[in-house]
C-alpha cells in the first residue's frame, strides 16, 4: 500500500525562513547561513505561495518561487535540511514534483524534505488559473500524490492508476540521496483524514495549537497507527508557529506588533499567530508543547534576515529541544 515500515528519519528542527522569499534572496541566504551555526538542530523552511498570504502583507510582495529558492539555499548551506512548509498538492503534477524534489536532494547532499498539504490558498489558484476542487477532491489528490511521492523516492519503476494522478512504470534517476528516499511531512491535522495519512505515508506531520490541542492530536495520530500497524514513534511531530522573545512578555508584544503593524494585522492577529515573552516564558512554553508529545518545533522569525535576531533565539532555544 506504499506505507513505510520501520523508517524514521530525523527532521533536525530550526528557524522556518517562512516568510524569506518575501524578502529577498540575499536576506534569507543570510539567515540560512546563520542559522547553521546557532542551532542543534538545523532545517530551513520557505513556504510554497504564489502570491503572500493574508495577514502577512499585501499580495504584491515579492514571492520567490519555493524551490527555485531551496535549490539556491542548497548551494549556501551544506548541514541544514530543506523543505517547504508546505506544498499545496495542487500546484505541481506529483511525479513532477517528486522529481523537483530528488533535485533538490542531491544538489544538496541528501538535505530535502518533502512538505505537503491539500491546499487552501484559493485567491492564488484563481488568479494563476490552477484548478481549486472541493475538499474533499484535494484530500483525493493527496493522497493519490502521497502514493505516487512514496514509490517514486524509493521503488525503481512506479505504477499508479488513480482518478486524479495517474503514472506508468516511473523512473526517477538520480536516485535520492538518503536511504528510504526523500521524507516526507505531512501538513494538516484532519482527524478523519490527514492524520491516517500520516500514519500510512508520512515520515513526519506539522500541526498547530496549544498543547492540549496537540496532545490531542497525537492522540488521534496514534490511534491511526495502531490500525496501520506503524509505530507512531516512527513520525517526527512538529508544530509550526511565529516567535517573538523580548526582555519581557510586553517588550515581546511591542517588538511583534511593530511587525503586524507593516502588516496591517490587528492586536488580536498578532497574540494569534506569535508565541510571545521574556526567556523564562518562551521556555515554559516551549517545554509544555514538548511535553504534550511534539519532537521539535518549527518557529517563524519576524526578523529572520537579523543575524541578532538568529543569535538570541538559537541560544534561548537550543538547552530546550531534543538532542
Amino acid at each position: 500500500d506504499g506505507a513505510p515500515r520501520g523508517r524514521r528519519h530525523r527532521l533536525p528542527v530550526g528557524p522556518g525562513g517562512n516568510g524569506a522569499q518575501a524578502t529577498c534572496w540575499r536576506r534569507a541566504a543570510l539567515a540560512a547561513s546563520w542559522s547553521r551555526r546557532r542551532w542543534r538542530r538545523r532545517s530551513v523552511w520557505v513556504m510554497d505561495h504564489l502570491y503572500q498570504i493574508a495577514g502577512l502583507g499585501p499580495p504584491s510582495n515579492a514571492m520567490i518561487e519555493a524551490y527555485t529558492l531551496l535549490g539556491g539555499l542548497a548551494v549556501r548551506t551544506s548541514r541544514a535540511q530543506l523543505g517547504a512548509l508546505v506544498t499545496g498538492v495542487t500546484y505541481r503534477w506529483p511525479a513532477v514534483l517528486a522529481k523537483q524534489v530528488t533535485a533538490l536532494d542531491v544538489v544538496s547532499g541528501g538535505r530535502a524534505v518533502l512538505g505537503i498539504g491539500a491546499g487552501w490558498f484559493e485567491a492564488e489558484h484563481v488568479a494563476y488559473g490552477i484548478p481549486f476542487p472541493g475538499t474533499g477532491e484535494r484530500l483525493d489528490r493527496l493522497e493519490e500524490a502521497l502514493q505516487i511521492f512514496r514509490g517514486m523516492f524509493s521503488d525503481e519503476r512506479t505504477t499508479v492508476e488513480g482518478r486524479h494522478y495517474s503514472v506508468t512504470d516511473a523512473m526517477n534517476y538520480p536516485r535520492p540521496r538518503r536511504p528510504g528516499g526523500v521524507p516526507i511531512l505531512v501538513g494538516g491535522g484532519g482527524e478523519r483524514r490527514t492524520l491516517r495519512m500520516v500514519a500510512r505515508y508520512g515520515d513526519a506531520c506539522n500541526l498547530f495549537g496549544p498543547p492540549d490541542v496537540i496532545r490531542h492530536k497525537l492522540g488521534v495520530l496514534a490511534r491511526h497507527c495502531e490500525a496501520e500497524g506503524r509505530d507512531p514513534a516512527e513520525i517526527a511531530k512538529t508544530r509550526l508557529s511565529s516567535l517573538a522573545v523580548g526582555r519581557d512578555r510586553a517588550d515581546a508584544l511591542r517588538r511583534a506588533q511593530d511587525y503586524g503593524r507593516e502588516r496591517g494585522m490587528s492586536r488580536e492577529q498578532v497574540e494569534g499567530m506569535f508565541l510571545l515573552g521574556g526567556p523564562d516564558e518562551i521556555a515554559e512554553e516551549v517545554g509544555a508543547l514538548l511535553e504534550a508529545g511534539l519532537d521539535g518545533l518549527i518557529f517563524n522569525l519576524p526578523h529572520v534576515a537579523d543575524p541578532d535576531e538568529i543569535r538570541r533565539t538559537g541560544e534561548l532555544l537550543r538547552p530546550l529541544l531534543p538532542a
